[in-house]
């Protein structure tokens, strides 16, 4: 990985506890091949020539394309529909708050 930055052990045990993941010693070396090799993987994506190709923020228009093209369907359109009624389904919750759903803690620390 010439010229670009390598995970350190130091950064995988950073990560590890950020995500609240418990690596053990076998794990870390691995886990930081892995990322090296994942960063290996963006640096050859972005030695791509991508000046021809038209920026984009969702691949919306891509996926419609290539459905209607396969199925000759479209997507349905995203409009506003009734829902369910907030006070029926706080009414049958086990605990509620009257707005939101009460539930016990998960994570630990």
């Amino acid at each position: 990985m010439s010229g670009q930055a390598e995970v350190k052990i130091e950064d995988v045990r950073r990560v590890a506890e950020l995500a609240n993941l418990e690596l053990t010693p076998e794990e870390e070396p691995r886990m930081q091949r892995d990322l090296n090799a994942i960063l290996g993987y963006i640096a050859q994506l972005n030695e791509l020539d991508t000046s021809k190709i038209p920026p984009m923020a969702q691949v919306g228009e891509v996926l419609e394309e290539a459905i209607r093209h396969a199925h000759g369907e479209t997507l349905r359109l995203d409009a506003v529909q009734p829902s369910v009624d907030r006070a029926e389904v706080m009414a049958a919750a086990p605990e509620t708050n009257g707005r939101f759903f009460k539930v016990p803690k998960v994570i630990e620390r």
